[in-house]
């Protein structure tokens, strides 16, 4: 990915990107604590909830004790709805198994107090649950880096609590809008995504809490929000009410980068329904693909996506030509952070096929119409696996269909920068270590020259599938 960007009327300082890739490496196993190795090229450090503070305290009644308290302690709703409500009352408040996201889920009397940075579940006072929690709610979960900007919150049961000052008739969801945000790729898996699979089973009918929330941010993707919930934002950091309601969801539901795993996710959502949810939240006209010859006189339209900082195409122009002596009607736009997207969105709605080397850029493709191709160049370095991890199989699950091509020696400009027979090229998987090395070395210092004639067989596949 490109470097995180805030808001773009600041001064330009740049944060750290989150690290895919990772070392693996990193401090040893501290007492308390439990470490996990991610089943993914990211290698995030996991450390699972200490036998303290952050672990649930079981109750230790009978669960059909527990019910029964539940439903006694309740006077409103019809008998399903009470006995709906004490299933919940009888569940763990929070769920820290997701590797990726610690989620909270609560339903009953439920106080959330941003002064204290706390959420409340709110028990009769014979109950004997004990419950404490504390989470960052933002789906990063062991990127210490990344979640040292995030605000911590506690959630926990009690007996006691301030009273309530404004009140919710639907559900609440409180989560974090810093960390990574600001660049193209992570506004999208960290927040968009997730916030997507969490609260679009509501219909509108749900009140977003953000903590840590930047202006310039929420007003970039001012109409994913109010296709979300029909009710404004409320900056928790600078709030002074006691928010009540019968539902809260702290935290958001994420999985792999970019993702949606509909197996876990609510309703069984998968990235068809968010890639349609974005071309009707943005109102772009195009569903689907439509083979070639369809529409008579109709060019395929292909969109490369250029860089003007780091891996940008060094031969654009040759490029062009080639794709345009094959058939295409070809488009060029730079994507950034500043980009316009209702704007940026249509055109990407308007193309077939959309090309650019390894960036945030390509994110992009949440805009195109099903069955649409994304090909993705792979700079030099032997980092196939992040690539399609970030963008090609997200791709896939979109139902968009997808090419990589990588790069070979001759075509990329380290070879302006190291002899041919430097380790570099007979071995870039020694340089992976770390994701800041690899950025530094294969992202930041690399162009790409892509040569045309080892290059035209992706676009001719492509135009094959074009015509499927």
């Amino acid at each position: 990915h490109e470097d995180t960007v805030r808001d773009p009327q600041q001064s330009g300082k740049k944060e750290p990107e989150s690290r895919l890739l990772g070392s693996g490496g990193g401090e040893g196993e501290k007492k308390g604590h439990r470490k996990v190795t991610l089943p993914t090229v990211s290698n995030y450090t996991i450390r699972d909830a200490e036998d303290g503070d952050n672990a649930k305290q079981q109750d230790s009644r009978p669960e059909t004790e527990n019910k029964l308290e539940m439903v006694a302690g309740k006077s409103d709703g019809s008998q399903q709805q009470d006995w709906d409500d004490a299933e919940w009352g009888s569940k763990p408040l929070c769920d820290f198994s997701n590797f990726r996201a610690n989620v909270c889920e609560m339903r009953g009397n439920i106080r959330i107090h941003p002064n204290a940075s706390s959420v409340m579940y709110m028990e009769p006072a014979s109950s004997k649950r004990n419950e404490l929690w504390k989470l960052k709610p933002y789906p990063r979960k062991g990127d210490e880096l990344c979640l040292s900007k995030v605000t911590e919150l506690t959630v926990k049961s009690s007996k006691v609590a301030p009273e309530c000052t404004k009140y919710h008739n639907v559900p609440v969801v409180v989560f974090a809008l810093t960390g990574y945000t600001g660049n193209l790729f992570h506004d999208f898996t960290d927040a968009l995504v997730p916030l997507f699979t969490t609260a679009s089973e509501f219909n509108g009918e749900v009140q977003f809490l953000i903590t840590d929330m930047a202006i310039w941010w929420t007003r970039k993707y001012h109409v994913v929000f109010k296709k979300l919930s029909n009710y404004p934002l409320i900056d928790f950091n600078k709030d002074t009410d006691v928010h009540c309601a019968k539902h809260a969801i702290v935290g958001l539901h994420a999985y792999m980068e970019f993702t949606i795993d509909p197996s876990k996710a609510p309703h069984n959502y998968t990235m068809v329904d968010f890639n349609r949810f974005m071309r009707r939240t943005y109102e772009l006209p195009r569903e689907a693909v439509s083979a070639l010859g369809e529409i008579p006189k109709a060019k395929p339209r292909l969109l490369i996506i250029s860089r003007q900082r780091t891996r940008m195409f060094l031969n654009l122009p040759e490029i062009i030509a080639m794709a345009e002596g094959l058939g295409f009607e070809v488009v060029v736009e730079e994507a950034n952070v500043s980009s316009d997207l209702s704007q940026f969105s249509k055109v990407v709605n308007s193309v077939d096929v959309m090309m650019g080397v390894h960036g945030a850029g390509l994110t992009n493709c949440v805009f195109l119409p099903h069955n649409a191709t994304l090909i993705q160049i792979v700079p030099w370095g032997g980092i196939e696996g992040v690539c399609r991890i970030d963008f090609g199989d997200p791709a896939e699950q979109m139902g968009l269909r997808y090419k990589q091509y990588s790069i070979a020696v001759h075509e990329s400009s380290l070879t302006d920068q190291y002899p041919l027979d430097h380790e570099i090229f007979k071995n870039p998987l020694a340089f992976h270590k770390g994701f800041e090395f690899i950025k530094e070395t294969f992202m930041d210092k690399q162009n790409v020259r892509l040569d045309c004639n080892r290059f035209k067989p992706v676009l001719l596949q492509t135009l094959d599938l074009l015509n499927q």
